[in-house]
């Protein structure tokens, strides 16, 4: 008996990178589940507060009590590794956006504009560009002072350069199609070819940078509460916690630097599996390179 090979059906099998898109989706959901759920199962005695000191019961191995154990001040890790959560997706949320609602229309306006706006901001965005990321974002923590919204503001600033570069070249190239000349010719505003006819066509590769950018974000506070710029002690944060848990490792104890090490790095990967997937679905000729 022979059997009827159909040659769309291999095309129909998910790819490496979109099944890797769907566990990084599946991994992300599970830190959004948990820092919404994280004050209510606190607010009903499931979940001891972060800033709570344990009666002065500092590394405390984990037990039934407290399941990821306490760290060198007698916080509850389990605790600050779930709230870190909330600390982490507050922080990325508000760096990539204000990124992206600064960076997208800035390169709009300057791909389409040309001329003088284009080489001034060209030249203010290859200057931050060149720059190293972590470092700039160090210098402006450290002048804007701790707080969710100053660490935001610290981060987006290295990220605004990249999507005013992406959007930039996209509007660079499409602005010289056939459409915009003819939405030009029948009187159409610079605003409106920019909002009805531009803005669709080159917000297209934007996503991708966006769950790129909200993973480095993530490694970027990090890096900041490590190095005492971050959030305020007060807020539970995984950079933070790492940082005191260092001198743990000389002595065995491990449990400190274990879970919110694990937390940044599951949130990290999930972030870049997304982005993988999605860089896939946009570009489908990837896909057909890989295969």
């Amino acid at each position: 008996m022979t059997t009827v090979k159909l040659p769309f059906v291999r095309s129909l099998r998910p790819s490496l990178s979109l099944r890797l898109m769907f566990i990084g989706l599946g991994m992300t959901g599970i830190f959004i589940v948990i820092a919404f759920f994280a004050p209510l199962f606190q607010a009903i005695g499931l979940l001891q507060d972060p800033t709570d000191l344990l009666n002065n019961l500092p590394l405390e191995a984990p037990s039934l009590s407290h399941w990821f154990g306490t760290n060198v001040r007698g916080y509850d890790v389990f605790s600050r590794t779930l709230f870190g959560t909330q600390a982490a997706l507050q922080v990325v949320i508000l760096a990539t956006s204000l990124s992206v609602f600064i960076g997208v229309p800035l390169g709009m306006i300057s791909g389409y504009l040309g001329g003088k706006v284009d080489k001034i901001l060209l030249f203010i965005m290859d200057t931050i560009y060149t720059l190293p990321g972590l470092l700039l974002s160090i210098t402006l923590a450290f002048i804007l002072g701790r707080g969710i919204l100053n660490v935001a503001i610290a981060v987006s600033i290295a990220y605004i350069p990249q999507y005013y570069r992406l959007v930039r070249n996209h509007t660079t190239s499409v602005k010289t199609e056939l459409f915009i000349e003819a939405a030009r010719a029948m009187g159409a505003s610079p605003n409106r070819v920019l909002s009805h006819y531009l803005f669709a066509n080159v917000i297209q590769s934007v996503p991708v940078l966006f769950t790129l950018n909200a993973a480095d974000a993530i490694l970027v506070l990090g890096g900041l509460g490590f190095l005492g710029l971050g959030l305020p002690q007060e807020i539970a944060e995984w950079g933070h916690d790492l940082k005191e848990a260092l001198a743990d490792l000389s002595t065995g104890i491990w449990w400190t630097t274990l879970f919110p090490g694990l937390a940044l790095t599951t949130m990290v990967v999930g972030l870049s599996f997304i982005g993988e997937g999605l860089g896939e679905i946009i570009n489908p000729r990837s896909r057909q390179k890989k295969s």
